[in-house]
């Protein structure tokens, strides 16, 4: 697929190593610190998908763009995402299942690393620790070393179950050089609810601004702000 690098806008991008690790609970917990600081923060989400982008609108109050080569094209997508972070303080991606997995199998084709390549943009990766030790070593350093290209500013430990479950995952990640940019541990009160396909929308969650607050809050001592806030500026 193509990997050709462009000058674009600032931004991170948040990727998942599988579905369902927890990507639209890190995206909508920075995106709802940051809306609370009074910044203008846009948002994109990669594919077709509808539901998520209602939640970053919600947060927001912005539009979210979708980034779907399928749908449209490379140069729309880079056009998109370079005219819609002209006025924001901050950019921030929503990926789309596995970092790698896209439109086919042979290939990144349409897939959150594809997107983050197309417009030069750091990926986050989120981990689910739930049941995993020193494995998390294996799976970040095969995620980092498969394309060289795409830039892995870090990783998020997600659904962590206790102060010696985080030790044995930092220890592990040690073997690496890279940060790790959030710690969540496991929260049963905050739970984004979900169904076959996909999140409930927004209109039907009448309590979806008591769920924004408590991830607003959550997310004031769960990320590394010194190093996020660089990354996700939108224009540097």
């Amino acid at each position: 697929m193509a990997s050709c690098k462009t000058m674009s806008p600032g931004g991170l991008v948040i990727a998942g190593e599988r579905s369902g690790v927890g990507k639209t609970t890190v995206t909508l917990a920075l995106l709802a610190a940051l809306s609370q600081q009074s910044r203008r923060v846009q948002s994109f989400k990669v594919g077709p998908d509808y539901i998520d982008p209602m939640f970053h609108q919600r947060v927001t109050g912005r539009p979210c763009y979708n980034l779907d080569p399928i749908l449209t094209s490379e140069a729309y997508i880079q056009q998109s995402f370079a005219t819609h972070c002209q006025d924001a303080d901050f950019a921030l991606v929503e990926g789309v299942m596995g970092l790698f997995d896209g439109a086919a199998g042979d290939s990144d084709l349409a897939s959150t690393a594809h997107i983050a390549k197309l417009l030069n943009l750091p990926v986050l990766l989120v981990v689910d620790c739930s049941r995993l030790s020193r494995s998390v070593l294996a799976i970040v350093h095969g995620y980092r070393s498969l394309d060289p290209e795409l830039r892995l500013a870090g990783v998020v430990l997600n659904k962590v179950g206790s102060d010696r479950h985080l030790d044995l995952l930092k220890t592990a990640l040690e073997a690496i050089d890279l940060p790790i940019l959030g710690i969540l541990h496991r929260q049963d009160a905050i739970v984004i609810p979900d169904r076959h396909l996909g999140l409930v929308p927004t209109a039907e969650l009448p309590h979806l601004g008591d769920l924004l607050d408590r991830l607003a809050h959550l997310s004031q001592t769960s990320f590394h702000w010194p190093t996020l806030i660089p990354l996700l500026t939108a224009n540097p």
